[in-house]
């Protein structure tokens, strides 16, 4: 069977009139309708593709003409058959032609069942394996199995070196070339698995960078990658064979350790951490000294699937670095630890949910004139109800809001209600607290910024925490600008908790402080918290700060204030917080067709 003597397909006058060239015959002017079958042999050489036909009832194999330039082979003869075709593949490839065809289970209605394979083809003389594409149709015979197959190879060993590449930077780190989250994450589940199949169990290793952030100030970003970079390579140099490297996140690595169990971890642990420690990176600027700190778990005993390893190796990380540079902590169960997880669980759907059904409101606390006891402002103050009207503990939700990153959340909504109290009756003036989180969050100063518009700045104090103020001076600076701009005070709330220095406070710009209330309680009985409030009113004094004290519960207190130049009192003497079901039946009313 000869490929160049195949009949044409299409019109036979078409195929005639091509050949004949006649001058008392006029040529026509027109193009062909079909090529001629030469024509076709030649554009299949040029495009890097070669016909074929294959006989699989005798095994004969028939190729066009330009197999041998296309294949790399020396001789045609050497793959004239299925049998000797298929000696040529690359034992690693992942399919073959006469497995693809004989083992198709599809039923040929005349037309023939497509096909298409990738498969390495590595003949003897060529100096590398060429990967190929091989597409056709095969055809079956009255028994309904195969007895023909034609096709087409095309050498595409550049694409496929082209996906390889690509395959492997999607699943590798850029900086350090180890495996990436993904791939990470994959290899972790499959290790999983198999521990749960064959009643093993894996070790899972998160290696945290201590204090990446100082590496970032002290040397610039540069310099701190090229740290992660020898991390990396010093983690490897420690590795068994059958462990697992990936990197976690931008400050953690991950190892996935087969075969181990508690006692496995804490010595592969010590061995990672040594090997950071032991002694310092080199990087382009010299070396710099960088720690790492590991937190770990073991599978399945402690945990079943990958959020579960995931999340409470990343639980034993915290306790680790909590505990100091340097240090392991491998995961313990605790009936403690499982029921705070629930519990968070449940007020974080009780938090999300009450704003979604829109069941947060405000309570408001009097702030009165030290001297007068007249109002002089009110604290807005929030407070959360469930689906059923019961009130939410406001410390407990707070708190978790504080821990989850909810509390930005909470801060929106409340400056909308209270922001719709200011529009409702233009004399009160209130008071807004606001948290860390959203002293740096842009999104809240927008918000701000256009419930301001209309000058309802003027009657607005906004309160942050003294913890808030210290944790960056120079942000919280910032924030207490762009308030005041709106023609908005400045309180710091829980004044002498923290440690702010008075240097601090001045450069802060606040208006106002609030002394904590556990100071002003027991002024009456504790002679410590005596001199310390009164040294406070003083400073604040000094500084052209109004003060308020909190907690205040008796006329005895009241009096020693006073006496000591406080401007204002909160606590049980002057008033306890009001739900907004409280206010005037008038005021609600009005808030309602304005909301």
């Amino acid at each position: 069977m000869d490929i160049q003597n195949w009949p044409a397909a299409g019109n036979t006058a078409t195929m005639k009139n091509r050949g004949d060239r006649s001058p008392s015959k006029p040529r026509e002017a027109r193009l062909p309708t079909t090529l001629d079958p030469i024509d076709a042999v030649r554009i299949l050489a040029v495009v890097g593709e070669v016909a074929y036909v294959w006989d699989l009832v005798t095994d004969e194999l028939c190729w066009g003409p330009n197999a041998v330039d296309v294949l790399g082979i020396a001789m045609l003869a050497s793959i004239s058959s299925g049998r000797s075709y298929a000696a040529l593949l690359d034992p690693e490839s992942p399919t073959n032609r006469y497995d693809t065809i004989v083992g198709s289970s599809a039923r040929d209605d005349g037309r023939g069942i497509a096909y298409e394979l990738h498969y390495s083809l590595r003949p003897p003389d060529a100096a590398e394996a060429r990967w190929i594409e091989d597409t056709g149709r095969w055809f079956a015979g009255p028994d309904g199995k195969p007895i023909r197959a034609t096709g087409i190879l095309r050498v595409v060993t550049e694409r496929h070196l082209r996906e390889q590449r690509l395959a492997q930077l999607s699943a590798t780190d850029s900086l350090t070339g180890e495996m990436n989250r993904m791939r990470l994450c994959h290899a972790l589940e499959e290790a999983l698995e198999l521990a749960g199949r064959y009643r093993t169990t894996i070790g899972f290793l998160l290696v945290g960078i201590d204090d990446l952030g100082r590496v970032n100030r002290s040397y610039g970003y540069g310099i701190a990658d090229q740290a992660i970079a020898g991390i990396a390579r010093r983690l490897r140099t420690r590795m068994r064979t059958s462990d697992v490297l990936g990197r976690f996140s931008d400050n953690k690595f991950g190892l996935v350790l087969q075969e181990c169990n508690t006692d496995d971890l804490a010595v592969a642990a010590a061995r990672f951490v040594n090997a950071v420690r032991e002694a310092p990176l080199e990087t382009s600027v010299g070396p710099i000294a960088v720690s790492v700190s590991s937190g770990g778990v073991i599978a399945p005993r402690h945990a079943h699937t990958l959020a579960e390893v995931m999340g409470h190796a990343q639980e034993a990380l915290d306790l680790a670095k909590q505990a100091g540079r340097g240090s392991f902590r491998a995961y313990q169960p605790s009936v403690e630890s499982e029921a705070r997880r629930r519990e968070n669980l449940r007020l974080t759907d009780v938090i999300v949910s009450a704003l979604n059904d829109r069941r947060v409101k405000l309570a408001f606390q009097t702030v009165a004139h030290a001297q007068t006891r007249e109002v002089a402002f009110r604290e807005c103050l929030v407070r959360l109800y469930e689906a059923g009207g019961r009130e939410v503990d406001a410390m407990a939700i707070l708190s978790v809001a504080e821990k989850l990153d909810l509390v930005r959340m909470i801060d929106h909504r409340v400056l909308e209600l209270v922001a719709a109290e200011l529009r409702v009756d233009p004399k009160p003036t209130f008071s807004l607290n606001v948290s860390a989180s959203t002293v740096h969050d842009p999104v809240w100063m927008a918000a701000f910024a256009a419930e301001m518009r209309n000058g309802l700045g003027s009657r607005l104090i906004v309160e942050i925490t003294e913890s808030a103020a210290i944790r960056d001076v120079e942000a919280t600076r910032g924030f207490v600008a762009r308030v005041k701009d709106f023609g908005c005070r400045v309180a710091i709330d829980d004044f002498g908790a923290g440690y702010t220095s008075f240097r601090n406070l001045r450069r802060l710009g606040v208006d106002m402080v609030k002394i904590d209330g556990s100071f002003v309680a027991n002024l009456e009985h504790a002679p410590d918290d005596r001199v310390f409030v009164r040294a406070l009113l003083e400073l604040a004094r000094e500084l052209g700060m109004e003060t308020v004290a909190e907690w205040v519960q008796s006329e005895k207190a009241a009096a020693t204030l006073i006496g000591w130049g406080c401007n204002y009192f909160q606590g049980a003497l002057v008033g306890l917080a009001e739900s907004q079901s409280h206010i005037e039946p008038a005021v609600i009313e009005e808030r309602a067709i304005v909301g």
